[in-house]
């Protein structure tokens, strides 16, 4: 069995040597663009990419399987040149979950405990006390329940907050209201204190944090993003931060990454900005997850995680 690992990340050597020891029968490369390196460079049955390699797959053609080396696979299916005929495979969780739930709380809390007006109050040296508010009294909801989403609303369940949850098909979340189907989504948003972004990056969903949908969160609202930065027009939350509509955002995400220097998010006090740090990959949890589902095919055996490529997650 051979497997091809390419990956620009610095440990990539380490990302081998860990498949390596997961699956010692099996011979493991290194692709450097379109190359491959180490102890055998015929094709591989698997293929696991963590980037946009777009020569990977001119030199790779008779896999079993290719594995994403993340959670989001738009970057895999944009290649023009990736293979309509084998199963696309992702991460499910590997270690990200506990990172966004810990990220998404603080933020969430921030928001409860009132700690933004307390920061602007600090600026302008203003002593002012406000009420405090039970966690109950403030409506959550997560957009987007799969595998991450659905522990991050249990999670802020679990703190007392009224949360509900919104996807395309149905989902039951213990103690989350979910919601499901397009047609429900202005009723989902509507009223909302905190909403958090999850979903994956599909056509359907760009742009879908615009001037239209924000407007219907409750005066005040706060905007956590942690899914893709597409999903969010940026001059439209500008332009409601700006009239007051909204009090502020936590970005994790953004349309160009690194975001430039020179972007108008930078000066803005009310945008807490992060640098797509929310849910890191973890590479020990990650390999292990790759190599158990690479065992289970070999033997013929169903996993989970197969990408559907109408739906691009």
């Amino acid at each position: 069995m051979r497997i091809h690992i390419s990956t620009p990340i610095d440990d990539a050597s380490r990302i081998v040597t860990l498949f390596q020891r997961a699956l010692p029968a099996a011979q493991v490369g290194l692709v450097e663009g379109s190359i491959v390196t180490g102890r055998d460079p015929a094709q591989a049955d698997y293929v696991v990419t963590g980037y946009r390699n777009a020569t990977l797959f001119y030199g790779e053609r008779r896999m079993k399987a290719i594995f994403a080396f993340s959670v989001g696979v738009g970057h895999l299916l944009s290649l023009p040149n990736l293979p309509r005929d084998v199963p696309l495979i992702r991460l499910e969780d590997a270690g990200m979950a506990d990172q966004m739930i810990r990220y998404v709380l603080a933020a969430t809390l921030r928001f409860a405990q009132r700690l933004d007006v307390y920061a602007r109050q600090q600026r302008g040296r203003a002593w002012h006390q406000l009420a405090p508010r039970a966690p109950q009294e403030i409506q959550v909801g997560v957009l987007g329940l799969g595998v991450i989403g659905s522990a991050i609303a249990q999670a802020l369940a679990a703190q007392g907050f009224a949360v509900r949850g919104f996807s395309r098909t149905p989902k039951s979340v213990a103690a989350v209201q979910c919601v499901f189907g397009d047609a429900r989504l202005d009723e989902f948003l509507n009223g909302l204190d905190v909403l958090v972004s999850i979903l994956p990056l599909t056509a359907q969903n760009v742009g879908i944090l615009n001037r239209g949908t924000l407007a219907l969160l409750r005066d005040g609202a706060h905007v956590i993003n942690i899914g893709r930065g597409a999903h969010l027009v940026e001059a439209d939350l500008l332009a409601l931060l700006a009239a007051g509509k909204l009090s502020g955002a936590t970005l994790d995400v953004f349309h160009d990454e690194p975001l430039p220097a020179d972007h108008p998010f930078w000066a803005r006090p009310e945008i807490a900005i992060t640098p797509h740090i929310s849910g890191v990959t973890l590479p020990d949890q990650a390999v292990a997850q790759i190599a158990d589902k690479i065992r289970r095919l070999e033997r013929g055996l169903p996993v989970t995680g197969v990408v559907d490529r109408e739906r691009g997650y």
